[in-house]
């Protein structure tokens, strides 16, 4: 009795009328405002003040109505865990990701994901904003770098050392440096995710103004000017290391220590998460799990061989 009060009170507060509240709960108008009353008189006060044109709260009434719809909330919450331990993951699953880490990655793992749930539907935007899941109604926003200060999960994908590459031609016509401080004379590809010129080397600790011959927002692509011979690029291992193996790019001051990459998935902090979005986000790790290892064997593999040789 107290909790279909306690609905049928805040159905009206959401709705402003009482004659809107009856139509969504399927009751006559006189019911509602008959169990209203009913609900002030074993509360011993007014929640409503009511007038010919509007319903105000009163102090009280805003009060038990904050304390309701926390209420209707847990109700609706358990509903769905309950609902969702019977279904598999359906509906629409939106995604929005670095373009870099969705060119490389996060198409084949989105694929196989649909192929396994095939009651899945999936929008993916692929840029380079900062995207707020809770206003922009995005289920899962795969970020780089380090999480700011908000209410949202982060799950951990991928944490990978940055470093320097340029191409055999560059080095052969500009020669390799030897220290970080030799980079201001060297031409750079700069990133403009990047705060400042500067970059910032862990061992030596050290800050290095550098020159940027070239600016872009996007790490594939200076991987691709840096293969042109362009210039030193600063990427993320993972980005560059297939092209060291292939013999294309070089590492630049590789005895030095650059901050590492990191990726996580965002998404908003519920207590009963949506059967699709905890269904991919496990889906996802385990992949990148998967693939990260991959690489580890086979840079194992090529080392034992050149030890080998």
């Amino acid at each position: 009795m107290g909790l279909d009060d306690a609905l049928i009170f805040t159905r009206v507060v959401e709705c402003h009328s009482f004659t809107s509240a009856a139509t969504t709960l399927g009751m006559q108008k006189s019911t509602v405002s008959r169990r209203i009353a009913q609900l002030e008189e074993r509360l011993g006060v007014r929640l409503l003040n009511r007038t010919t044109r509007k319903l105000r709260l009163t102090e009280v009434g805003q009060a038990y109505y904050e304390r309701c719809r926390q209420i209707m909330q847990e109700f609706s919450e358990a509903e769905q865990a309950i609902m969702q331990l019977q279904r598999e993951p359906t509906g629409l699953l939106r995604i929005s990701s670095p373009i870099e880490f969705g060119q490389l990655f996060l198409g084949k793992v989105v694929g196989e994901f649909m192929r396994c749930y095939p009651a899945i539907q999936v929008e993916v935007e692929l840029t380079t904003r900062t995207v707020d899941p809770v206003e922009e109604g995005v289920d899962i926003v795969i970020h780089r770098g380090r999480l700011p200060d908000s209410s949202l999960v982060a799950r951990p994908l991928i944490s990978s050392p940055s470093q320097l590459y340029a191409s055999p031609d560059y080095i052969r016509q500009y020669g390799m440096p030897s220290k970080p401080e030799e980079l201001t004379h060297h031409r750079c590809i700069q990133s403009v995710s990047e705060t400042s010129r500067k970059w910032h080397f862990l061992e030596p600790e050290v800050n290095v103004t550098v020159n940027p011959v070239m600016t872009v927002n996007n790490v594939t692509f200076a991987r691709e000017a840096a293969l042109a011979g362009a210039g030193i690029v600063n990427v993320p291992a993972f980005i560059a290391e297939p092209c060291v193996e292939l013999g294309t790019l070089v590492r630049v001051l590789e005895h030095c220590r650059l901050p590492s990459s990191e990726l996580c998935a965002l998404y908003p902090s519920r207590r009963f998460q949506a059967m699709k979005v905890k269904a991919f986000i496990d889906y996802l790790v385990e992949s990148v799990d998967e693939w990260l290892n991959s690489r580890l064997e086979a840079e194992s593999e090529a080392l034992i061989k050149s030890a080998d040789e």
